[in-house]
């Protein structure tokens, strides 16, 4: 697979060019690898049930409103956001999936630049790791935007209902 990503210019302080891991470290890293391999596997598997779940509550929604004997608006509403539905399930699982892909990568890089003592490879794994947490801190700022934008719209409309 193509690495896509821009890669940032690294100006690491003087302090931070000559560390070398110890073999704790490495131990640690090495075990921390075959977790993140797993996590990884894990997250594939669940992103794949996920699609599937997402799907089904296409069709679940859409047979709603043909299984409805009293004819409720509220059922047809809902059936009627399936597109929605479907699509925030989508986008959850894309973001998911880069997660597991990303702690994957780390988990399958890392093991193998320790065992090759390759330093040129732990960069690499460490690259990843690093575009595991930027991808998490990105989704939370704009998870708390999307709250602070539902808590404002909510006191709009309860001071426009009084």
């Amino acid at each position: 697979m193509e690495n896509i990503e821009i890669n940032e210019p690294t100006q690491a302080p003087e302090a931070f060019e000559n560390i070398a891991l110890n073999e704790q470290a490495q131990y640690y890293l090495f075990t921390a690898a075959k977790w993140a391999k797993f996590l990884g596997i894990m997250g594939f598997i669940f992103c794949g049930l996920f699609i599937i779940v997402s799907l089904a509550m296409g069709a679940i929604l859409s047979g709603m409103t043909q299984m409805d004997p009293y004819n409720n608006p509220g059922t047809h509403m809902v059936a009627g956001m399936r597109g929605f539905i479907i699509a925030f399930y989508v986008l959850i699982d894309i973001f998911y999936f880069f997660s597991s892909l990303y702690i994957f990568q780390f988990g399958s890089k890392i093991s193998s630049a320790i065992v090759l003592r390759d330093n040129i490879g732990i960069t690499n794994a460490l690259e990843k790791l690093k575009s595991l947490f930027k991808l998490w801190g990105i989704s939370t700022i704009v998870f708390i935007g999307v709250y602070i934008l539902i808590i404002i719209g909510a006191v709009i409309f309860a001071t426009m209902r009084n």
